[in-house]
């Protein structure tokens, strides 16, 4: 008997040490995911400093600081005008960029098509769309013009928007190819293009000093600054039905929504003029997704502000590019990936950027630039040889793309200038080319994965 209690004895013992170190681990809580690192070495396209992990700022005398609560994995501030970049950490680590993919897409494919195309749209327009998108809500066999559709990619960040684009333009995976064929002219070389719409996928990166690329190019374009700087608008929905669709509820298909409307008949069909449908056409509202432009519950709008776009999936956590200007100085801050430890953080953490941005203006030394796009160094070139007689004209061809990464500003390297009179008072212009929302409405969907 004696034995037998010294052996349970014994096993009691050796178990009180497990018991005590499994308590102790449990009274820790949940384990925060370790936080990946950067790339020991990046690319160096815009100056040797962005080749460096970490941040990167050259203050003078009186700079402020910038801001200790800034989480992202990789964020840069830069100068719309001259491309100079004030400051940045990490700004060429290959992160997944979420829908502000949505940038290069529309940078790419807006001068495809005129604003008053419309198109008819098939079933086969909106496959292939990422369980879990946002969408602005389009539906099959019913018209939208080009404006239609951008104001739902840009404003609702509408993954059925993008795909209807792609479908005019041969197909989704000809538009990747179109995208990366951009994202290598301008030099974007962290980005790999997988879906049009930036829905997390395989080996689908780009980094803060791509999409900065990418917006301050689009922003190039009237079109973009429109479309990204639209708090609110109208989106057309579904016909109204008549007193006769009432009465017969099997004669909603009339002539008028065969394809007549387009100037081509059948579904998915695509012509230069807008709709003649006379029926009445119910529209609903709907709110840009950059919190910056609208507010958002403790969350003011930034003053200045002027697009240009968010996203967010489960792979690229939160990301964002934006735009603003005070006194005539307009900054683009790009942001990839903050901690979640406050509401917002993307948005507040971009404010925090640009903040510092401006009062830092003129006491900082840039330690990098964002480059000129290859096709606009080669067109420089050639003028460059041809003033000079023809010279030069044996090398021209590798003087352009060549000499694509060097460091300093590079002559007509891409400055907006006058194409990006974007200030506070664009909004108000836009009033008279969108239907703007004067009270909020219900938003469609808006339970979306992706945004």
């Amino acid at each position: 008997m004696l034995s037998v209690l010294s052996v349970l004895s014994a096993t009691a013992l050796s178990v009180l040490p497990v018991t005590a170190a499994t308590s102790a681990f449990a009274d820790e809580g949940p384990q925060k995911p370790k936080v990946p690192r950067p790339p020991a070495s990046m690319s160096d396209v815009g100056g040797a400093r962005l080749a460096r992990p970490g941040t990167q700022v050259d203050r003078k005398a009186g700079a402020p600081a910038l801001p200790k609560k800034v989480s992202a994995r990789s964020w840069l501030v830069a100068d719309a005008e001259s491309g100079q970049i004030l400051a940045a950490h990490n700004p060429h680590w290959r992160l997944a960029p979420a829908s502000t993919l949505k940038m290069l897409f529309a940078d790419t494919l807006l001068p495809k098509f005129p604003k008053d195309q419309v198109h008819r749209v098939s079933l086969n327009d909106l496959a292939g769309i990422g369980a879990g998108s946002s969408l602005v809500g389009i539906k099959e066999d019913l018209p939208y013009s080009v404006h239609d559709l951008w104001l739902g990619v840009f404003l609702r960040s509408g993954n059925d928007a993008v795909h209807v684009l792609s479908s005019m333009n041969h197909g989704v995976d000809a538009t990747v190819k179109d995208m990366q064929a951009h994202a290598d002219d301008l030099q974007a070389e962290d980005t790999h293009v997988v879906t049009p719409d930036g829905y997390d996928a395989k080996g689908q990166v780009s980094s803060a000093y791509d999409l900065t690329l990418f917006a301050r190019n689009g922003l190039k374009k009237k079109d973009f600054r429109e479309y990204c700087s639209t708090a609110y608008a109208e989106f057309p929905g579904l016909y109204a039905k008549s007193k006769k669709d009432k009465d017969d509820e099997g004669a909603q298909e009339t002539p008028a929504d065969t394809g007549a409307d387009t100037g081509q008949a059948g579904s998915g069909q695509s012509g230069a003029k807008a709709s003649t449908d006379t029926r009445k056409r119910e529209h609903f509202g709907i709110q840009n997704t950059n919190r910056l432009l609208t507010g958002a519950p403790g969350l003011d709008k930034y003053p200045g502000i002027a697009g240009v776009k968010n996203g967010n999936t489960t792979n690229a956590g939160a990301t964002y590019t934006g735009l603003a200007e005070h006194d005539g100085r307009q900054l683009l801050v790009t942001v990839m990936h903050p901690e979640p430890d406050e509401p917002q953080a993307v948005y507040k953490e971009a404010g925090r950027l640009l903040d510092w941005g401006f009062e830092a203006d003129g006491k900082v030394t840039p330690v990098g630039e964002l480059v000129a796009p290859r096709s606009v160094l080669a067109e420089q070139a050639k003028a460059r040889a041809k003033q000079e007689g023809g010279s030069h004209g044996g090398d021209t061809k590798a003087g352009g793309a060549g000499q694509a990464s060097a460091s300093g500003p590079t002559e007509g390297s891409g400055g907006l200038g006058t194409a990006l009179a974007i200030t506070g008072g664009t909004l108000v212009v836009l009033g008279g080319v969108v239907y703007v929302v004067r009270r909020r409405r219900p938003l469609p969907g808006g339970g979306g994965g992706q945004d």
